[in-house]
């Protein structure tokens, strides 16, 4: 299933270009997961972007370099860059920019779309009961409901079983931009969009 192209997908050429600019512009694009025969989705409400080795908040700042965790970062545009957070969560991103470069958008959160009982079976079991608006609010929540891990590194994202099509598009009246969450290093650049009033965005 892994080498079987999506139809619609985006093509790779969609994120070869700035981080900054492909991570506003993934806002209303639809990531689909096929993992395990079922198919999941959602819709991008919130995302983060690292752009490059002069950036200290990215996995292959200029300090770290080239390693086995960020291998990724260096491929073609339109990867999957996977990697676990704190040991305990699995966030996606998708590599942007160009071969060598290592640039990335975060997916932060989703709007669920489809297979959402699949997805609240896999957040929560069968002995709890949450708000679905809790189902993908957030980049390791997003992970384990659509069943992504770090098995996907270096998947392209125009193929099954995990890719990304467009969606509607935001006008800029409904795109917000503001610091990043979560780190320790440019912590106020204003590298995080979010679709303004979405009441699934993490925070």
């Amino acid at each position: 299933m892994t080498g079987v192209g999506a139809r619609g997908a985006l093509a790779p050429g969609f994120f070869a270009r700035p981080a900054e600019v492909v991570a506003r512009d993934l806002l209303g694009c639809v990531l689909f997961s096929a993992i395990d025969g079922v198919r999941t989705s959602g819709r991008i409400v919130e995302t983060e972007a690292y752009i490059g080795p002069h950036d200290p908040a990215s996995h292959a700042a200029e300090r770290i370099g080239r390693t086995v965790r960020n291998q990724a970062m260096y491929g073609p545009p339109g990867m999957a860059y996977v990697y676990r957070s704190y040991g305990v969560h699995w966030c996606l991103n998708a590599v942007t920019d160009r071969q060598d470069y290592p640039a990335a958008v975060l997916i932060r959160a989703l709007e669920p779309q489809e297979g959402l009982e699949t997805m609240r079976a896999r957040r929560w079991g069968s002995g709890r009961v949450a708000p679905d608006r809790e189902l993908c609010r957030g980049p390791g929540r997003l992970t384990a409901a659509l069943a992504i891990t770090g098995a996907l590194a270096g998947h392209p994202l125009a193929r099954m079983p995990l890719w990304i099509e467009p969606g509607a598009g935001l006008s800029a009246a409904d795109v917000a931009c503001g610091p990043r969450i979560g780190i320790a290093q440019a912590a106020d650049w204003p590298l995080r969009f979010w679709q303004r009033g979405s009441p699934w965005v993490s925070r």
